[in-house]
């Protein structure tokens, strides 16, 4: 043991007895099962009346519980608005301090989960068709085809990735992210199986039955084609207007196609929502200039998901039912 801080409070009792009995640092040494320069060093620190070294801290352990209740109490606040109200409770600290102690703390800052808000009657029929669909077995889930569609922007985030910059090359075009007041942007249907995905369908109106229904009959039929071939599939839908219409209803009875019952308000449930985020993530370094750029770089970044990927986010079906068994009907982390 070489630092005087490794010194336990049994050894530090038996050095300072020793050392009023008169022992040599080295017997003590022995005695206390401790290095000499330790007890050297505790023994000098005891005769400088010098308990710890360092800056003394300018917050007691009651200032630094009240920061711990401002941002607990609303998480949402930035560092600025949080160091306004602590020091406005009598606090004497700067911006920094308050922003290390909240780390200190394990605050991190980070982007928020988005959850759906659901009421007490969507949590009931969200647990139901959970516990009706939890014996499902992959194979029964391989035969689900999953859609949705999502919408992509120009500009991906308010921030975008930072810049590596020399002094004075703020204004050099290559260093520089272009901005608009309005970023074009498209709307895209896409389908996935555990075989793959099929093709996209990027919407130029909005969405009603009969626009729907164009797309289950120009994009859904040739994906299920190339995906299940003869074979018997179950299509997957969420309960948007145009989904749940009478006439979409029908124009399924009337191709054979099974639709599966999905409840209300649960993009959790829906692995193809990780395939749209895992586009997304690939397109974060994307540069498109406009609407025709956008939808080559989304096409060229579909291709490259590959049916491995769509098989792993479709076994993970089982484990999202548990997770909305488990939290009774609420939103779960997918």
């Amino acid at each position: 043991m070489g630092k005087t801080s490794d010194l336990t409070a049994v050894q530090k009792t038996i050095i300072d007895t020793l050392h009023k009995e008169g022992k040599t640092q080295k017997v003590i040494a022995k005695e206390a099962g401790s290095s000499q320069s330790s007890v050297s060093k505790h023994i000098n620190r005891q005769a400088k009346g010098r308990k710890k070294c360092g800056r003394k801290k300018c917050t007691s352990s009651r200032d630094n519980r009240t920061l711990q209740r401002i941002v607990t109490t609303n998480p949402f606040k930035n560092v600025g608005e949080i160091h306004k109200e602590w020091t406005a409770a009598g606090v004497s600290a700067s911006r920094t301090t308050t922003r290390r102690l909240m780390k200190d703390m394990g605050f991190r800052c980070r982007i928020p989960c988005v959850k759906p808000l659901l009421n007490k009657k969507q949590r009931k029929k969200r647990l139901a068709w959970a516990k009706d669909k939890k014996d499902w077995t992959d194979a029964e889930w391989s035969k689900v085809m999953f859609s949705d569609e999502s919408k992509f922007c120009i500009s991906f985030g308010n921030q975008g990735p930072r810049v590596w910059r020399k002094s004075g090359e703020a204004q050099n075009p290559r260093c520089m992210r272009s901005s608009v007041k309005f970023p074009p942007s498209v709307m895209v249907w896409g389908a996935m199986s555990s075989a793959g995905v099929g093709p996209l369908c990027f919407l130029r109106s909005r969405v009603n039955a009969a626009v729907y229904q164009e797309v289950l009959e120009h994009f859904m039929l040739p994906a299920a084609d190339q995906l299940y071939g003869d074979a018997d599939f179950t299509f997957q839908q969420d309960l948007a207007p145009a989904h749940s219409a009478k006439t979409t209803s029908t124009w399924f009875k009337d191709h054979g196609i099974p639709v599966l019952d999905w409840p209300a308000n649960s993009p959790d449930l829906n692995p193809i929502e990780n395939l749209w985020g895992i586009v997304k993530r690939r397109m974060q370094y994307a540069r498109p200039n406009n609407a025709e750029e956008l939808k080559t770089t989304i096409r060229a970044t579909w291709a490259l998901i590959t049916p491995e990927q769509c098989h792993r986010l479709i076994e993970s079906m089982p484990r999202r039912i548990t997770a909305v068994i488990e939290a009774k009907g609420a939103p779960t982390k997918y």
